[in-house]
């Protein structure tokens, strides 16, 4: 590859870079469910991309390989966090102050619900659901990014879409109950 392709291939490198940014910050997001954290996952998987440009061969496959290595510097940094902060155990009063009496409309509502019903699935399935069904990679690229084996990913897929209907339905019955009701059922 002569100079000025170098060169060419680096600009166009960088801009799909940048154009990733909000898809990975939003992958992100829904699994740490913490907006500095996945700002910092991010910005490690962008920083990582770039050191390691070389390594890609086939630009078409960039969002593959930015997911990849995404799922490693979120294992990384879980790892350096695991001791002061487990993440299944974040308080259902930081999901809660998400919903306000101001986002009551019921589209907002059904997105609140959905996303918290995700956020209480476990990190392996709330990564697989989030992969499959919210990015749409196929089964061997989740095995690939989480590096799992394919039925793996299969049976934590099918484990999560049984848990988030369990979740979702729970939430349905809860609100079609009579007031009475539903105060007993949150005491």
């Amino acid at each position: 590859m002569n100079i000025l392709g170098f060169f060419g291939r680096s600009r166009a490198y960088e801009a799909r870079l940048e154009q990733s940014r909000p898809r990975l910050y939003r992958l992100a997001h829904s699994w740490c469910r913490n907006p500095a954290v996945a700002d910092d996952v991010v910005q490690d998987t962008l920083a990582k991309a770039l050191a390691q440009a070389g390594q890609l061969r086939d630009l078409d496959a960039l969002h593959g390989w930015l997911l990849t290595i995404m799922a490693n510097c979120w294992r990384d940094h879980f790892r350096r966090t695991r001791e002061t902060e487990d993440l299944d155990e974040v308080g259902e009063e930081w999901l809660a102050s998400e919903f306000t009496p101001e986002d009551d409309f019921e589209q907002n509502q059904m997105i609140q619900r959905v996303r918290g019903a995700v956020s209480r699935l476990p990190l392996g399935q709330r990564q697989v659901v989030t992969l499959v069904d919210l990015e749409e990679c196929s089964y061997a690229e989740v095995a690939g990014i989480l590096g799992i084996p394919i039925g793996t990913v299969m049976s934590r897929l099918s484990r999560a879409r049984i848990a988030l209907r369990e979740l979702l339905l729970d939430h349905r019955k809860l609100a079609d109950a009579p007031t009475a009701t539903r105060i007993s059922r949150i005491k």
